[in-house]
């Protein structure tokens, strides 16, 4: 499928996010990368085999590990 060289990750590779974009509709919230992935803008992703990858922005895990690591019922320090 990818005719650039060097060649686009796979789909099934754990950089497949850093192929080249193909299609970009920002006003509608997806790109089509040059492996066959869709990739949406809260990073989920449709892979070619029609498997499903949920969001995983790198804000969410910085959350979880400040609120896991507070006390039970106080906010996180700012």
């Amino acid at each position: 499928m990818c005719q650039h060289t060097p060649r686009c990750p796979e789909a099934s590779a754990s950089d497949r996010e850093a192929a080249r974009t193909l299609a970009s509709h920002p006003d509608q919230g997806w790109s089509l990368l040059c492996n066959g992935i869709v990739i949406f803008e809260d990073t989920g992703e449709l892979l070619p085999g029609g498997m499903c990858i949920d969001p995983h922005r790198p804000t969410d895990l910085v959350f979880k590990s400040t609120v896991s690591s507070s006390h039970p019922g106080h906010a996180p320090a700012a």
